[in-house]
Formats: structure tokens, C-alpha cells, sequence
């Protein structure tokens, strides 16, 4: 693969609807900028046909999108850390304007200093939404089952302890007769929302058995099922290199702090429900 030579550096600061550019050469002198909608087709019509760019944007929500269809167009993309650049993170002058010509005069300088992010392929993410899609439902119907709880025990009865997937055709038989015009439409949502947790974890198994079959060997740990397993290898798909010993992955996770190559890695996560964002 032909790589051609840089042309021109462009800082981007990403916001939701309208991001803005700054363009400098390679001397870091100043010959453009603007503003651009954050879509697909206008980012796209921007950057197509012109010149290999070093183009550098701050890591966030819209920066996976964003870095894959920049590369597909043969740039240059490094995803910025801010919280590993005091310059991004913490400038006085914090507006989209003066960002963008910072990313783009330390892409010129030293990219190095960005403290590039490596993001997930867009399979991955896809994969991950799953994981993350159950855990808001699980959250929710959690939510739900607590505040029925609630609601039942202010008037001095109580709710039989039983699993949360019984819960509502438990609840419907147990309801006291004053709340029950109350509560029917939260346990219809409650038993709504345990259906679709059913059909995620159908989907997690058959997705870690056909698309991801290393984690076979992690589904023989006693406790450990195809949702844990699917999570564990996605989370660490594209981080393989920085764990050296099955040791580390803990700390990887924040789950054990240590020394050495565990204690930086301890100290730079997150843990894995954030990591699953």
C-alpha cells in the first residue's frame, strides 16, 4: 500500500450538531477554518479528494464514526486523550475555536503529545451495543421493581422476596386491591421488559458462540456465562498488547490495584461498566 506524504494538519473540535476546523501546513501557519455539520455526508464532502491530512479530534461520542470514515479517505487520524493532555483538558481559552487550533498545532508540533486512543472496530462497538443495550434494560426494570416495592410497603403491606424474573406475576397476586389500578400498568412493563432481557441473553449466547469462539475457554470458569465471557474478549479485543500476563487483567479493569505494568494499568482504567461505553 502506496502511503503519500503529509500535506496539511487540521485540528477538529467534535460537537454534536456542528464541529469546528482549523487547517494549518506544515509550517503551522494558519490557511483555514470553519465550521462543518457533524454527519456522515458533510464531513465526507469535506475532507473527499483533497490531499493526505494529519487530522486530529478529541476522543468522544462522535470520534469512532468519525476517525473511521476520515481513515477510509486516507488520512492521517490520531483520536487526542484529553485527559492524559493538561493543554486540552484544563485551557483557559476552553471554546470549540481555540480546541481545534490546539489539536491542530500539537498534530503539527508534536503528535506525540496527543496520547493517541486506539478505538474499537465498528464490529466491536456494534457487538458491545448489545451488552450495553441489556444493561440499560436491566437497569430500568430494576428501577421498576424497586419502586413497586416501594409504593407497596408505604401502606404497611409487603411483597413475598422472589426472583426479579417472577417478580411481576408474583407482585399481580400479592398487590394489595387499593394500588392494584396503580401498579398493573408498572408490572406489565416489569414483565414487558424481562421478555426483552430473555431475548438479549439469547443474543449474547448465540454471539459469543458463532462470531466469538474464544469465549469457550472462558465459559468453562465455574460462574462465568456468555455474558461475561462476550464482554471480557470485546472489552479486550483491541487492547490485547497491553495486557502481558492473565495476571493483569484484573488490574486492567480496575478490580486490583498493583505495581509496575499492573499499577499503570490500574491507575489508567475505568471500570468495566464504563468501559462498555
Amino acid at each position: 500500500m502506496i502511503t503519500f506524504p503529509i500535506c496539511a494538519v487540521v485540528g477538529i473540535d467534535l460537537g454534536d450538531k456542528q464541529s469546528k476546523y482549523r487547517v494549518l501546513d506544515l509550517q503551522g501557519d494558519l490557511i483555514g477554518d470553519g465550521v462543518v455539520a457533524t454527519t456522515l455526508a458533510a464531513l465526507g464532502l469535506l475532507f473527499s479528494g483533497k490531499g493526505r491530512m494529519r487530522i486530529a479530534v478529541e476522543v468522544g461520542t462522535h470520534s469512532p464514526w468519525v476517525s473511521r470514515l476520515l481513515k477510509e479517505q486516507g488520512h492521517e487520524v490520531i483520536i487526542a486523550n484529553p485527559r492524559k493532555l493538561r493543554l486540552v483538558a484544563q485551557s483557559d481559552s476552553k471554546n470549540d475555536h481555540a480546541d481545534a487550533a490546539l489539536l491542530a498545532r500539537l498534530a503539527c508540533a508534536g503528535p506525540d503529545l496527543l496520547s493517541e486512543v486506539e478505538h474499537r472496530s465498528a464490529q466491536v462497538q456494534n457487538d458491545l451495543a448489545v451488552v450495553r443495550a441489556r444493561e440499560v434494560t436491566v437497569t430500568a426494570r430494576a428501577r421498576m421493581v424497586t419502586a413497586v416495592r416501594g409504593i407497596v410497603k408505604s401502606t404497611g403491606a409487603r411483597l413475598k422476596v422472589c426472583s426479579t424474573g417472577a417478580f411481576a406475576s408474583r407482585a399481580l397476586a400479592d398487590c394489595p386491591e387499593p394500588l392494584r389500578l396503580a401498579l398493573l400498568p408498572l408490572l406489565r412493563l416489569i414483565q414487558q421488559l424481562t421478555a426483552e432481557i430473555r431475548l438479549y441473553d439469547r443474543m449474547v449466547a448465540q454471539k459469543a458462540r458463532e462470531a466469538y469462539p474464544e469465549t469457550a475457554p472462558i465459559l468453562t470458569i465455574p460462574g462465568v456465562g456468555p455474558l461475561t465471557a462476550l464482554t471480557l474478549v470485546l472489552l479486550l479485543n483491541n487492547d490485547k498488547q497491553r495486557v502481558f500476563r492473565s495476571r493483569d487483567v484484573g488490574s486492567y479493569f480496575a478490580c486490583a490495584p498493583g505495581n509496575g505494568i499492573r499499577g499503570s494499568m490500574y491507575r489508567n482504567s475505568v471500570s468495566p461498566r464504563r468501559a462498555i461505553r
